[in-house]
Order: structure tokens, then sequence, then C-alpha cells
């Protein structure tokens, strides 16, 4: 190991004093946002226009100071449905209600892997996994999950509460009270004792927090509402599940999760599973790794079908929230920063932890160049209307191709060979891997 030396900072100094535009670089620095300094207006106003696809939506949604981002973009899709057959213009699901559900599906997985893995010692791998703990993020699987299991509720039904808004206290209390809990449940699986009894009650107590927090989830309720035509309509002592079945049915049963992950562990053509910390006890989630282009293309064959597309990317990357743009050349952070060189592959950067999948939202455009290609994509967030073109944002081609990591399609628009992958063993992949890939 070799340490910095004087000497060698004495080089560095000496080289850096003859570039002269370090000065205005520091002053420039000093007293503004990076990412105001690294912006390029030119080519940010390349994203601007119409779009040759673009779907209709009914409002942009908030999630406020929570990471839901997942269950916004899956609810999203699903009010459009909704909104359709009922000839609503404005409407919206309850994403406190699934996260109230999904926070004790996450808690009752966290435990029953306690439960599961209590032989072993603290630091094996598994058990840190499971000792990091909930959180607010998920998949496209958990959501449908929820709601298959939970149904859905108009989100008058379950309003927000500050809690459910502000999650980042509960959660750090919930995961305290979780990591107790774990500590107690090895204790009693050791002692020969009932592990599944005290579960229960370590549940209820959960239970408790988020009724306290979040509200309770109401058993039935009343969907009254008037159409675009002023009609009033109005269906009494109906249940999340009941309202799910009766305005969605099986909307949710023909999707699959396709990636694009091109890393040494994750081939292409690749059925693969895992279960994560945030699914159900009893769930996996599945994903299809295929090439870059086919997933454009699968995402270009539900658009033109008239139909949205959930995805995942890392909004950490080459992103101005407040213009809402993602756009590799819009921002240049390399010259900002003295020539610096960050430029990896898109699987080294996902090797490397360096990016991954850090939100969720949906597709609703795409624009073409003049050979036909995509050149940018209308984005549907879920940051409220203060922010990006009144809560749209949009994206280049470039940054799709290297920060769009998973998308989620019908099985319909799947290619022969790639529904012939579905019908082969899928391969389980390590829980902890699913994290960043």
């Amino acid at each position: 190991m070799k340490e910095i030396t004087l000497e060698l900072l004495d080089q560095f100094r000496a080289r850096e004093a003859e570039r002269k535009e370090l000065k205005t670089l520091q002053a420039a620095m000093a007293k503004t946002e990076l990412k105001d300094l690294a912006y390029v207006p030119q080519a940010a106003a390349k994203l601007n226009g119409d779009f040759a696809i673009e779907l209709k939506t009914r409002g942009i949604t908030w999630q406020q100071s929570s990471g839901r981002c997942w269950l916004y973009a899956v609810l999203n899709i699903l009010r459009e449905r909704i909104s359709e057959r009922c000839g609503l213009d404005k409407f919206e699901l309850s994403a406190n209600y699934l996260s109230f559900y999904d926070k004790l599906e996450k808690a009752n997985n966290f435990l029953e892997l306690v439960i599961e893995n209590a032989h072993k010692p603290l630091n094996d791998r598994m058990m840190e996994y499971v000792l990091g703990g909930v959180g607010d993020g998920g998949y496209w699987d958990m959501a449908t999950d929820l709601a298959a299991k939970y149904g859905v509720v108009p989100a008058w039904v379950m309003p927000e509460t500050y809690q459910s808004t502000h999650t980042a206290k509960f959660l750090k209390l919930l995961n305290t009270l979780l990591r107790k809990d774990a500590m107690r449940l090895r204790e009693i699986i050791a002692a020969g004792g009932d592990a599944q009894a005290a579960k229960e009650a370590m549940l209820e107590e959960v239970y408790r927090m988020e009724c306290i927090a979040f509200g309770e989830p109401p058993k039935r309720f009343c969907f009254a509402y008037r159409d675009k035509d002023g009609q009033y309509h109005c269906e009494r002592e109906l249940t999340g599940r009941s309202f799910y079945e009766k305005y969605l049915g099986d909307a949710l049963d023909d999707y699959i999760t396709v990636t694009n992950h091109p890393t040494h562990g994750l081939p292409m053509n690749l059925y693969y599973v895992f279960h994560y910390m945030g699914s159900m006890a009893n769930r996996d989630v599945i994903n299809l790794n295929l090439t870059l282009e086919e997933m454009e293309e699968l995402t270009l064959k539900q658009l033109r079908d008239g139909e949205p597309v959930w995805f995942g990317c890392d909004s950490g990357a080459c992103g101005d929230r407040d213009k809402g743009v993602w756009d590799q050349d819009s921002l240049d952070f390399s010259g900002i920063l003295g020539g610096v060189d960050f430029e990896m592959s898109k699987g080294e950067r996902l090797e490397s932890h360096d990016s991954f999948a850090t939100h969720a939202m949906i597709f609703v455009g795409v624009n073409f160049d003049e050979n036909g290609r995509p050149d940018r994509w209308k984005i549907e967030n879920s940051w409220g209307e203060a922010v990006g073109n009144k809560g749209y944002f949009v994206c280049s081609e470039k940054y799709f191709r290297e920060y769009v990591y998973e998308v989620i399609v019908r099985k319909k628009h799947l290619s022969p060979a790639q529904l012939a992958l579905l019908e082969g063993e899928p391969r389980r992949i390590q829980p902890w891997e699913g994290d960043w890939l």
C-alpha cells in the first residue's frame, strides 16, 4: 500500500497550476449549483416539441418525500383504464392504501426470512442482507401482487397523510423495531419456542404503527362520481378487491418485466427470478433479460398499441429535475469539472454499483428522427406539477440506451423466441443481486 506523499502533491499542484481555466471554474462553482453550471441549453432545446406518438393521461401525481414512485407508476397506468371505463377526465388511485399493505407485507417477509435463516450467524451474507431493513422502494411485480391481494381504492377513500408523504422517519423507526424483533426471534428459536406466534404479535405492532401514521385502510367504501357528461353514478359497499375485480379484472395478468442488464453475471436471453426483501413472503420478482434493441422495440410496440409503459431508470444520472430533462449532452459535468472522463459502459456501471434503477415512471410518448428511429421520449413522472413541463419530463434516446434498465410490456408483444424463454425453468439469483442488477 503506497501512501500519498508531499512530493506527489507538489507534482499535482504544479501541473494543475498550468490550467488557465481552473480559476474561472472555481469561481463559478463557489456559489452555483453544479447541475446548473453543467446545463447546456442548446442541447436541451433539441428535446423540445410535440411527439409523433403521444398518449392522453389524466393529471400528474405527486409522491412528495417518499420512495413510492414504482407504486405511483403502476397506479397511474391502472387509473387510465378506470377513467376510460367510467368517462372521467381526472382520476387518481390511492397510493397510501397500497403502500400501507406494502409495508406490512415487507415486515412479514423480513420476519419470515429471519426465521428461515435463524441458524446462520449475523455476519452471514444473507443475514446482512435481511438486516439491511425495508424501504419504500419496489418493483412492478410487488405492486401487482399487492393489487391482486388487496385491490385498489380511489384516492379520496384513503387520502395521504403527512407521514405517508414524508416516510423517512417512520421507516427508520420501523427498521429499528424489525431489527429488535429479529434478535428476539433468534433467541426464541434457539430456545425451541413458537416463532410464528411471536411473529404474529410483532406484526400487530407494525399494523398499529401504520394505522396511527397512515390511517387504517377502509374495509368498505362508496364509489360516487360524475362522468364527463355530468351523469351521477354511485356504487356502495365496495371493497378494494371488488372494486379492482369490477373495473380492472385481469388488467395486470399479461405483463412481464424486460430488463437490459448487459453484465457478466446475467447473459442475454435469460429468464430469471429472485426473492426480494420487499416481496411478499411467498412471491418472487420475475424478469426476462434481453438486448437493448429488443427492449426498445417492445417499448415502441406497446406505445404504438396505445398503452403507456412502466419503466425503471437511474434518475440521478444526467438529469435536471427543475427543467424536466434527462440527457447526457444537456449536462456537461465533464466540462465543468476540468475535462474529467466519467464514461463507462452500461454493464460496467451496473457491475461497479455506480448506477442502477433508482426511479420508476411511465413512457407516454415518443418522437422519431428522419430515419424513423426514436430520438426523444415523453415521460409522466410522479414528482408533482412544479417541476419539468407541468410534471412531464423528456429523455433523449441516448439516455434511454444507457440508463433505462427495465420496462414492463404485455406478453402479446413478445416474439415467439422470447415467449419460448418463459417456458423454461428460470434461473434463481441471489436477492441482493436484484438490488442493483
